[in-house]
């Protein structure tokens, strides 16, 4: 699998453990979007399952430690991730997504989805599942987001209300995509 892959001119690639932090900041600050037990959950997914970000290359200088801790050394900044939990050989569940709101709108979010398909099915997935909230919620802020997902080929086969561990009132839409044909071939 590659990894450090420009899609598109945005840089994607695979998270550090010490980037929970950042993905939890962004969290923080789309409050539209997310609970206030999100952050937490975040870093508990990050440390439990893959993570891939989309960053912002040469955001910030940091000191070197190798240089006496004087001289910069540039740093990406995260500014977009998606955590994927596998939940088997061929199925895996995006549990979290989300693009900083100044980075939202040019295309970043569906580089990050593309990669991060692209990645799974090059491992050998053919499903991937996804869980957003449901239009019968009646919260403008999602209608975008699940405009989203349906874009990019998922397609809700369920709505859960109440899902365990989602706060009361927010119906779950589960949604899935095929990344490949499930069948095996040759067979009817």
């Amino acid at each position: 699998m590659r990894c450090g892959r420009q899609y598109g001119r945005v840089p994607i690639r695979r998270l550090r453990p010490d980037e929970a932090g950042a993905c939890a900041e962004i969290v923080l600050s789309l409050p539209d979007y997310f609970t206030d037990d999100v952050p937490d959950k975040v870093r508990e997914g990050f440390a439990a399952h893959e993570a891939w970000g989309l960053t912002d290359p040469g955001a910030g200088a940091a000191p070197d430690p190798g240089a006496g801790g004087g001289a910069p050394v540039q740093e990406d900044r995260v500014v977009g991730f998606a955590i994927v939990e596998r939940r088997s050989a061929r199925a895996a569940e995006i549990t979290w997504m989300a693009v900083g709101r100044e980075w939202r709108g040019a295309g970043r979010g569906t580089r990050l989805l593309e990669r991060v398909l692209d990645g799974l099915a090059a491992e050998g997935v053919s499903l991937v599942e996804v869980k957003t909230l449901d239009g019968s919620a009646g919260y403008a802020p999602y209608e975008a987001t699940r405009a989203f997902w349906e874009r990019r080929g998922f397609v809700q086969i369920d709505t859960i209300d109440p899902l365990p561990g989602w706060q009361p009132g927010n119906p779950a839409a589960i949604c899935v995509a095929a990344l490949r044909p499930t069948a095996a071939a040759g067979s009817g």
